[in-house]
């Protein structure tokens, strides 16, 4: 495993991953449109060793393959869940036998954890803050400034309740304040609570750089005051250093970070933030958020920021995403016990969209392991959950999709829940961290054939402007803008031209949603609201139940109010393409960072 950031640029070196471009280059924009264009390609790490203007150089794109964000994190972590969870299926009750088969866990207990020191390379320079002198970058034209996006922000509970390690974005604001994008349900976010309440600063670290574990531990979704750092030591396999706080600063410092910024979230002071492009592939707006203030930087004396580029999928925050996925999955049948397999699905910025294989021995019990996974850390944000009790590939979304319309009956397996809480990045709802929740069944044998050829008996009406078959009982239609015909997709939903298929997609976009699964997931669902979205041929209340009839219909047309969708500024592309070359002498691919993964 790899004890610092160097240890893993090294590494990538070696492999001939890592690309290092030496002309000078802007953090305003250009940066991340190389990146872009890189990552688009599948391309190498990027070291920008010549940033104008800044005194440190820059490293991007660490984790934009499958194979780089394996290497980072490496295979072992993933064995030792596995052992984790076969011993608690099996060591109870325990007898001398079996506590003799577990000693490879207890001797990789006794490697877990934190130690200390007096001192490392994150505390070679001292000094006053100055984040003008640091190389953040401003990704997208519209963004509200510049953003650091690999903070690893440490804070600890103001009672003494454990610490938390998240990831939170932070603007800057000037050369010592940057904002503090705690959104809701985010561990960082009720430690600031509790102090608010308190009338209390809260104390805050974030670290730059680090073991690469440190990153992956950062956006777990773990549950509440389980400690991110004692998961780090587990993924690095070792203790993690830490250094003695660095007077009056309250908290010991990650020894080999690169970067550690220290001071203090103040309570009730907001600045607006905002907007920046997000992970859902649009702008997310602009809002207040708290402060955090900070009054020292420690740093190695030779540092490296290190830094992502968040934008429509796949990036490479999506790479990290699948194999925390991955990482976790052993824990997802202990944790929910009725569930034996979960996916989210990262084309839709991974809340919007999960789908799960669950028990179903009794009538529902299906729906209870749904109520278990909307109600599960960070799972509770999920939009749209599918779920089924059969076998099937989560990951092969169109199979998934095909296996639920053959098993659904629409009349009691679709649930829509209004009046809730919503991704603060979600903007598809009434207002932000507000909107609804969809839960649809498929469970059983199968209970139709799915059509999988368009040949209507009477033709669709004069608005429809295309229709496409995405799958197996799915079509893509055609249809005005949602501003010129608000009305459009539930007049459709009860055509005779559509009758026989169970699901429509209405989409002011179809040629597009039709090119890939990846465009089908971003197209449908980072862009309608159930409780406002979802129509059918006919609804009935039974039992305070919505009974509804196929075929159901998604309207996934754009609507007022959304975010613009992300693109880079036109100079931009052109200076990036015109100085290619300049970058790249040795030669690495263009990507095409417009479409990217979406084609």
């Amino acid at each position: 495993m790899f004890p610092d950031l160097r240890a893993f640029l090294d590494r990538l070196r070696t492999d001939g991953d890592l690309a290092t471009v030496s002309a000078p280059v802007d953090a305003n924009q250009e940066i991340a449109e190389i990146h872009r264009r890189v990552i688009a390609a599948g391309g190498p790490a990027l070291l920008f060793t010549n940033v104008t203007d800044r005194d440190f150089p820059v490293v991007t794109n660490l984790f934009g393959t499958a194979r780089r964000a394996e290497l980072a994190f490496g295979t072992r972590p993933l064995a030792l869940i596995k052992r984790l969870v076969g011993l608690a299926e099996t060591l109870l009750p325990p007898t001398p036998s079996k506590l003799w088969a577990a000693r490879d866990v207890a001797r990789e207990a006794m490697r877990i954890g934190t130690r200390r020191g007096a001192s490392g390379p994150v505390t070679d320079v001292i000094g006053p803050p100055a984040l003008d002198r640091l190389p953040v970058l401003t990704c997208w034209p519209d963004d509200g400034g510049p953003f650091i996006t690999l903070p690893l922000v440490y804070t600890e509970h103001p009672a003494g309740k454990g610490h938390n390690l998240g990831m939170y974005r932070l603007q800057i604001h000037d050369r010592q304040t940057t904002g503090m994008h705690w959104q809701i349900g985010k561990g960082g976010g009720f430690h600031y609570n509790a102090a608010e309440d308190r009338q209390q600063a809260l104390p805050a670290t974030v670290f730059l750089g680090g073991p690469p574990a440190l990153i992956l531990a950062a956006v777990a979704p773990l549950p509440e005051n389980v400690p991110e750092l004692m998961l780090a030591s587990l993924i690095a396999g070792g203790r993690l250093p830490l250094t003695a706080p660095i007077a009056p600063h309250p908290h010991p410092l990650v020894a080999t970070a690169e970067f550690a910024l220290m001071g203090d979230v103040p309570p009730g002071e907001r600045r607006p933030e905002g907007p920046f492009g997000d992970h859902y592939g649009y702008y997310s707006l602009r809002h207040d958020y708290p402060v955090f203030r900070v009054r020292q930087i420690a740093r190695r004396k030779d540092a490296i920021f290190p830094a992502t580029v968040v934008g429509k999928p796949r990036q490479e925050d999506f790479f990290i995403g699948d194999l925390l996925q991955e990482l976790l999955s052993p824990l997802f049948p202990l944790v929910m016990p009725g569930v034996s397999a979960l996916w989210s699905y990262g084309e839709t910025g991974y809340h919007s969209l999960a789908g799960a294989v669950v028990r179903n021995r009794y009538g529902r019990e299906a729906m209870a392991s749904a109520f278990r996974i909307l109600g599960e850390g960070q799972l509770s944000l999920t939009k749209f959950l599918i779920a089924t009790d059969q076998p099937v590939d989560l990951k092969d979304f169109r199979a998934t999709l095909e296996h639920l319309l053959a098993r659904t009956r629409f009349e009691t397996d679709l649930y829509v829940f209004s009046n809730l809480s919503m991704d603060t990045l979600d903007y598809t709802g009434p207002e932000v961290n507000k909107g609804s929740k969809g839960v649809w069944l498929g469970l059983g044998d199968p209970v139709r054939d799915l059509p999988r050829a368009f040949r209507p008996a009477v033709s669709p009406p004069p608005e429809v402007s295309d229709v496409r078959v995405f799958c197996g009982g799915c079509l893509l239609v055609g249809a005005p803008r949602y501003t010129d015909d608000t009305g459009a997709a539930e007049r459709l939903a009860s055509h005779p031209a559509f009758a026989g298929w169970p699901l429509l997609i209405v989409t002011d976009e179809p040629e597009r949603a039709s090119r890939s699964v990846a465009n089908f997931l971003w197209t449908t669902f980072t862009r309608f609201e159930p409780a406002r979205d979802i129509y059918a041929a006919a609804t009935r209340i039974v039992r305070h139940h919505l009974a509804y009839t196929a075929p159901i219909v998604i309207d996934a047309r754009l609507k007022p109010g959304f975010p613009d969708e992300l693109f880079c500024a036109p100079d931009v592309a052109d200076l990036v393409s015109r100085r290619w070359r300049e970058y790249f002498a040795a030669g690495v691919e263009m990507g095409d960072s417009a479409r990217a993964h979406l084609d």
